[in-house]
């Protein structure tokens, strides 16, 4: 097999899409308990374009979850996914949710880690991809549950027998 040299003018993929490690979610346990006692969600980064992942998996929410989702993206102002519209921001929400699933670059994620816990939200999730230390260390020192680098529909899937088993206690 011939090896491959990298470029060393471009950044290795390693480093804008981080492998996923264990350190970047709870416990099977705690994040099913997370995913079962959740109700609103929040989509920041949420696209009304079919193409993208957001669309995508906000799609798949409101398809196969009891969420209630609310679509954050102040470009997307007066579009909508299946009669879902956009909100600007967290703070416009018309009403507290429980998890603030993120759609956006690592490098916004701090502040809105910073307005998740100011919103009151019990859990921060960064999306398949999405890494960043400090916004993890802001979530979870308010005492929120903070999952990054994982995709909320695969977990979610896999969980599944856990998460029902949680909701009939």
């Amino acid at each position: 097999m011939e090896h491959m040299r990298l470029d060393p003018t471009r950044k290795a993929h390693a480093e804008t899409c981080p492998a996923p490690v264990l350190t970047d979610v709870p416990g099977d346990d705690e994040l099913a308990l997370a995913l079962a006692r959740t109700h609103r969600v929040a989509i920041v980064g949420a696209s009304p374009n079919p193409s993208r992942t957001s669309y995508q998996i906000a799609v798949w929410l409101m398809e196969n979850t009891p969420y209630e989702l609310y679509l954050v993206n102040p470009a997307a102002a007066g579009e909508e996914i299946r009669g879902h519209g956009f909100y600007a921001s967290l703070a416009d929400l018309p009403v507290p949710v429980d998890m603030v699933d993120v759609f956006r670059r690592a490098e916004f994620t701090p502040s809105i880690a910073a307005d998740t816990v100011g919103i009151g939200a019990k859990a921060l999730w960064l999306q398949l991809g999405i890494s960043h230390p400090d916004a993890m260390s802001t979530a979870r020192c308010a005492g929120l549950v903070a999952v990054q680098n994982r995709c909320i529909k695969v977990e979610y899937r896999r969980l599944e027998d856990r998460i029902a088993s949680f909701r009939a206690l």
